[in-house]
């Protein structure tokens, strides 16, 4: 199972609430990675780079060696973690905050996620639910380095084809 959360919040340290997430997610036995939600075109998006992170790891092409880094990677549509953490990560402050939750590679991938789990995840780090900050734009395709004349060669209603164009190719990205 793959559930995408938005919620915003702020972010005091980052690399308190990234250990603070790896922690939580161990405690409940689930693989969690959070974005930067400005940088999130859509559910679609990150479910995508969900699915191609699973896959890289069955078919053992997976670049890292956790399953939360791996789709950090297909969602910032890079092969390094540095480049991908500066496009798409959490940052300082006040924030707007998407979510990835699914299950350990172990586990069933439809096993069933406690909707207890997203709020307790919710409430440990003080963020309000939001679900329209996933929507995305012109700025968030931008940022994935799509440009004005390749977004006026489409209709609006297919921009979130392009973001799941970046996620794919990442795995043919050396």
């Amino acid at each position: 199972m793959i559930i995408v959360i938005g919620a915003y919040g702020a972010v005091k340290d980052v690399d308190l609430f990234v250990q603070q997430l790896f922690l939580f997610s161990k405690k409940e036995n689930l693989v969690i990675q959070a974005f930067d939600a400005t940088a999130v075109y859509g559910k679609d998006h990150l479910i995508s780079a969900t699915i191609h992170a699973q896959r890289a790891f069955e078919q053992g092409r997976n670049a890292t060696n956790s399953l939360a880094l791996e789709i950090l990677l297909y969602a910032a549509g890079e092969r390094q973690i540095q480049k991908a953490i500066r496009k798409i990560g959490v940052r300082k402050g006040n924030q707007k905050i998407a979510f990835i939750v699914t299950n350990e590679l172990t586990q069933k991938k439809n096993a069933h996620i406690d909707a207890a789990v997203i709020k307790k995840l919710l409430g440990t780090f003080h963020l309000t639910s939001a679900e329209t900050i996933l929507e995305g734009n012109r700025n968030t395709l931008k940022r994935f380095g799509i440009t004005t004349q390749e977004l006026a060669t489409i209709s609006e209603c297919d921009y979130g084809d392009l973001i799941l164009e970046k996620v794919a190719l990442v795995d043919i990205i050396k």
